[in-house]
């Protein structure tokens, strides 16, 4: 492994195909990364949690709907920024402002409509040029500082680094004393353990734990002969964390964005 690759030459892949069947509420409208948080698609803010660190290259694994999140991309200076139109002749647009002007360099892939997670990461093989790479996925929020994670990787020295969360609670949770309430917590982080958080990081051999199958899923035979193996580290996240796999998540995370209290929100305007 390259110790000292910058991070601006790192690939950071995204998981981008899912149908978002347990927020079907909003996705018949849009792919579950396009899905609205404060005015901006979730991947949108997954991408700029990585750039604030450095990261400038993204991999999307596309698959449902891709033709949105590609169309999303391909229109995003002019979705954004400020522009005059001349109509007569060849109808040029003259740019105002730098707004959608990011240093990003985006791939998109088509890796199937129903391929599994596991699946989508072998088709962007040919696109992983680095003896390391980055893995998330397109709609899990964090303020996870991913530089510390990538060095935390370097000096464990194994194949994989996934970053382990606090789940969030879907339920009041109460600290009690004898009869007493003695706290109650509406949207608790359960203290107890910890769960995948995405935010992963690979070095290239990772590449042999996956098949040709195209139903194959990161999440089980990959991570655990990898954990088998004893190749997979933990980076252990005491921050904030939350996936949008429901409404309530959705408008949880909507909802700290409009009162200005967005945890993952560690890049400046």
């Amino acid at each position: 492994m390259t110790q000292d690759l910058a991070t601006a030459d790192i690939p950071v892949v995204i998981l981008c195909g899912g149908m978002g069947t347990r927020i079907r509420d909003v996705t018949d409208a849009v792919p579950k990364p396009l899905i609205d948080v404060g005015g901006r698609p979730i991947l949108w803010h997954v991408m700029k949690t990585y750039d604030h660190f450095g990261f400038r290259r993204f991999v999307l694994c596309l698959g449902y709907r891709s033709f949105d999140i590609k169309q999303y991309f391909l229109r995003y200076r002019e979705n954004l920024a400020d522009f005059t139109l001349h109509l007569k002749g060849d109808h040029d647009a003259v740019f105002r402002n730098e707004v959608g002007n990011e240093d990003w360099e985006v791939t998109c892939v088509e890796t199937g409509l129903l391929t599994g997670t596991g699946g989508r990461i072998g088709r962007v093989q040919s696109y992983v040029d680095t003896p390391t790479f980055m893995l998330t996925y397109g709609d899990g929020l964090g303020s996870v500082d991913v530089a510390a994670l990538l060095a935390h990787h370097r000096a464990q020295g194994r194949i994989g680094t996934v970053t382990g969360v606090h789940p969030t609670s879907r339920y009041g949770e109460m600290s009690v004393d004898g009869p007493k309430v003695a706290e109650f917590n509406e949207k608790p982080t359960v203290g107890q353990g910890f769960v995948s958080g995405g935010f992963f990081v690979f070095d290239a051999p990772f590449f042999d734990y996956l098949s040709e199958d195209e139903g194959l899923f990161l999440e089980q035979a990959p991570l655990r002969r990898l954990a088998q193996d004893g190749q997979l580290s933990v980076y252990e996240h005491d921050g904030f964390w939350c996936g949008m796999d429901t409404y309530r998540e959705y408008t949880l995370l909507n909802d700290l964005w409009n009162r200005g209290d967005a945890p993952w929100k560690v890049w400046r305007d």
